[in-house]
């Protein structure tokens, strides 16, 4: 080889490192514009709603019977609100819009109330647990739910963050006190794929809290408990409760249904608390759309019910229904009961 051909070899070289170099460069500033969009959409979202103004609808009551003492403990997840389901893609099992999701809402506070001064008369209530168990929307995180939700996402937070505020003061009228711990979802999040770090505070679900707490930051009778991370813990007579969404479960496809993978998620949040002395009675979660009740595991159903998602992968059919449980000093959770929302006639379907 000669003086020339080695001086050829060697800019080959040199040359197909500078092209490396530029790849590479390209793929990092390719990420960090990735991330420096998604940093200004957080900030433009916390920006449109730092000022709002929530006007929450008013909604009659059922009339108030005489009652004579525990505590409501009531969830709400998976409303996926602003997603829309079309009967005939679903066998004619279900539909949902924003004018459902409205009256399910609605039909949901009113049988709440219903079962706890009716059904369950006779008991004092020293006030309610509203758990605000994540995926409240279904956000923008699949092309197809882009094309298909009721409004945009910052818009679906403003007209939904008002119609939970009412829920809110329907049950502090109620109850007297509220208090409302808030976890996030998997399609609440603002970044395409899961997160680990900043999994809250880029998260609608957790922007939707924030809302509803400003809403009645002079109220007393209302608190709030809307942590940075994946769970919420807090106590009812030295009962402890924990709150997740449940999508840290996976699995569930074979025999055994969703249990192996929820029983294997509880017993590692139990060692987990164990360990720094918060010790709980009850783990509760959704994401998974089944109510299952029991009292150291309750998996609550859907607002929304069934959909196209569930209809093709064949899951199984569920009315749309919610958890509630009454807690007792001595007994913890004492009664279990799925509060139902739906009313096909007046939905018009």
């Amino acid at each position: 080889m000669g003086l020339s051909d080695e001086i050829r070899q060697e800019d080959s070289s040199d040359l197909l490192r500078l092209r490396r170099e530029r790849d590479s460069a390209v793929h990092l500033a390719a990420n960090l514009k990735e991330q420096l969009e998604l940093a200004h959409r957080a900030l433009t979202v916390i920006d449109a709603t730092t000022n709002a103004v929530l006007e929450p609808p008013a909604w009659l009551s059922p009339e108030k019977p005489k009652q004579k003492s525990a505590t409501v403990i009531a969830m709400l997840s998976d409303t996926h609100f602003d997603e829309v389901v079309q009967p005939q893609e679903v066998d004619g099992l279900n539909a949902y819009n924003r004018e459902i999701a409205v009256l399910r809402l609605e039909a949901w506070s009113q049988n709440l109330i219903k079962m706890t001064r009716h059904y369950l008369a006779g008991i004092k209530y020293d006030g309610c647990v509203l758990m605000l168990g994540g995926d409240m929307f279904s956000g923008d995180i699949h092309e197809e739910l882009s094309e298909t939700n009721a409004d945009t996402l910052l818009s679906s937070l403003l007209f939904w963050s008002e119609q939970i505020a009412a829920v809110v003061g329907l049950l502090a009228e109620e109850f007297g006190k509220v208090h409302v711990p808030v976890v996030v979802g998997n399609h609440g999040r603002t970044t395409r794929k899961p997160r680990m770090k900043l999994r809250a505070k880029t998260n609608y679900d957790w922007l939707l809290g924030k809302m509803v707490e400003r809403h009645f930051a002079k109220d007393r009778r209302v608190t709030f408990l809307i942590p940075e991370g994946s769970d919420a813990f807090f106590d009812v007579y030295g009962h402890g409760q924990l709150l997740t969404h449940g999508d840290q479960a996976h699995g569930g496809g074979g025999i055994g249904g969703i249990y192996p993978p929820i029983m294997r998620l509880r017993a590692r949040k139990a060692q987990r608390y164990l360990a720094t002395g918060q010790n709980f009675s009850t783990l509760w979660m959704g994401h998974w759309h089944q109510y299952l009740p029991s009292p150291s595991l309750v998996v609550n159903g859907s607002l929304k019910g069934l959909d196209e998602y569930a209809f093709i992968n064949n899951f199984g059919h569920e009315v749309p229904q919610q958890a509630m449980a009454i807690v007792t000093p001595e007994h913890g959770i004492t009664v279990q009961a799925p509060i139902f929302s739906m009313n096909r006639k007046k939905e018009g379907w």
